[in-house]
């Protein structure tokens, strides 16, 4: 990450700078897709809504299964700084007891994108994200608060010598972001994650056309990391999460999107879950209303 912030504050004083403040995560050429587990560094007015299912070992040793609909609305403040609030609606089912069901804590963050390089692909935003301790039902929510100040970066090969010109569409994204909770007996963690994925709109604008036609050239094969290492407490140095392999159909107005969760890890859960996400992009369906920045 120390590289990555250098190379920004190098890059910052030497190559030309595209103004801040795009619809979705633009640097370029190059679109970030807003990808399902690890948040991209954009800013703008979005919405999307997923469904997920996993399966996960609870300390008992027993195994739920759990359904997961959430949604998260961004919207933008000014051109590059955005205010987020969301929620999901969780139902664990383990073999033999009752189903619990209810609404998570709110989540609420706020996004700044500091710094966009168009020349060499790369986007930086920094943020806070966290939840409302006691807002969502007992079942589900927990009594506690966190918060999370956060990284986001962003990078397109698209820089890269012709000579490896089918590298180009690949494009990197990652976050790092230490969460901190209310209640001193919770431990805190490090939520990173990462991405990487290859655009086939990209190859074929950028490249070389292929001859994909539509939907298939607006497909972007991508795999996510989504991890989370306990800083603190009993569980100190244990990391948890998935493996999502999936795919991204993008449009101008919407996207939507369908991965695997596979456990990273025998600590992360049992089996393969799916990721189903349906995003859409206001500040292309509404720019002249409410997809448009408040200032």
């Amino acid at each position: 990450m120390r590289n990555v912030l250098v190379r920004a504050a190098f890059g910052l004083a030497i190559a030309s700078v595209t103004p801040l403040g795009h619809t979705h995560a633009i640097a370029g050429n190059r679109i970030f897709p807003a990808t399902l587990a690890v948040d991209d560094p954009g800013v703008g007015d979005e919405l999307d809504v997923q469904f997920g299912h996993i399966r996960t070992a609870n300390d008992d040793g027993s195994i739920a299964h759990v359904n997961t609909w959430s949604a998260n609305y961004s919207k933008t403040i000014t051109p590059n700084l955005a205010f987020s609030v969301g929620d999901n609606y969780a139902t664990q089912r383990v073999s033999g007891s009752p189903a619990v069901k209810g609404l998570d804590n709110v989540g609420l963050g706020v996004k700044y994108l500091v710094y966009v390089n168009p020349i060499h692909e790369f986007m930086l935003s920094v943020g806070v994200n966290g939840a409302i301790g006691g807002s969502g039902s007992k079942a589900i929510g927990s009594s506690y608060s966190t918060y999370a100040p956060t990284v986001y970066a962003g990078k397109g090969f698209g820089d890269l010598p012709d000579a490896l010109g089918w590298l180009k569409p690949f494009a990197v994204t990652g976050t790092v972001g230490q969460q901190y909770a209310s209640d001193s007996s919770v431990s805190n963690a490090m939520n990173w994650g990462m991405t990487l994925q290859y655009s086939l709109s990209y190859l074929q604008s950028f490249v070389k056309n292929v001859g994909l036609s539509k939907p298939f050239s607006n497909l972007i094969p991508v795999v996510e990391l989504a991890m989370s290492t306990c800083t603190s407490g009993s569980c100190s140095g244990r990391t948890t999460g998935t493996i999502n392999p999936g795919i991204i159909w993008e449009s101008r107005t919407a996207q939507i999107g369908l991965e695997m969760q596979i456990p990273a890890n025998r600590a992360s859960g049992h089996g393969v879950g799916v990721l189903l996400q349906t995003h859409f992009f206001f500040d292309d369906i509404f720019p002249k209303s409410i997809g448009k920045p408040i200032f």
